[in-house]
C-alpha cells in the first residue's frame, strides 16, 4: 500500500469507528427513553451513506411504538433532534444521526422513492418541469436521488416549510 491509500483507509476506519460510537450513544439515549415511557423497543444501529442510522424495532408490531412515529412522522423527527444533541452533548461532535421508529422512515423513502421516479417519467415525457408538493428536507433528499436516478436533474425551490422539488426536463 502507498502512504496515500494507508492514510485514505485509517481516516476511513477512524470515521466508522466515530458514527458507531454515535450509534452506541445514541441507542443509550434511545434506550433511557423506552424505559422512561414504559414502551417496548428494540434498538437496532447501522452505518449507512456516512451517517449513524438507528431504529427502534418491535417484535410484535406494537402500536406503543406508533406514538413515538407521531402524525407523518412528526414525533419521531423531534426525537431524531433530541438524539442528536444528545450525541452532540456526549461526543461534541455534530451528528446527522438518521432516526427510524417500526419502519416509518424506511416505508417513506420507498414511497417517495417512486414518487421522484414518476415525475421523472412524466418530466421526460413531457419535456416540461414537474412541481411537486412542499417536502421536508428528508423527503426532498430521497426525491432528488430517485431523480437522479432517473438520469434527470432536479432543484428546490420555495422557503422553509414550503420548500418544494422541481424535476427539470432532459
Amino acid at each position: 500500500m502507498t502512504e496515500g491509500t494507508t492514510s485514505a483507509a485509517a481516516e476511513g476506519a477512524d470515521t466508522l469507528s466515530r458514527l458507531e460510537q454515535e450509534g452506541e450513544i445514541a441507542a443509550d439515549y434511545l434506550e433511557g427513553l423506552l424505559d422512561i415511557a414504559d414502551l417496548d423497543g428494540d434498538i437496532d444501529m447501522d452505518v449507512e451513506a456516512d451517517r449513524a442510522s438507528v431504529s427502534i424495532i418491535s417484535d410484535g408490531g406494537s402500536r406503543d411504538l406508533q406514538k413515538l412515529v407521531g402524525r407523518d412522522g412528526e414525533v419521531m423527527e423531534a426525537l431524531q433532534e433530541l438524539t442528536r444533541l444528545a450525541v452532540h452533548r456526549e461526543s461534541g461532535e455534530r451528528s446527522r444521526l438518521m432516526l427510524d421508529i417500526g419502519g416509518f422512515r424506511a416505508k417513506k423513502r420507498a414511497e417517495l422513492s417512486e414518487i421522484g421516479a414518476k415525475a421523472a417519467a412524466e418530466a421526460k415525457s413531457t419535456g416540461e418541469p414537474v412541481k411537486l408538493d412542499p417536502m421536508t428536507p428528508f423527503e426532498r433528499k430521497v426525491v432528488h436521488d430517485a431523480v437522479k436516478a432517473a438520469g434527470l436533474n432536479s432543484e428546490s425551490e420555495g422557503e422553509e416549510p414550503q420548500r418544494f422539488v422541481v424535476v427539470l426536463p432532459a
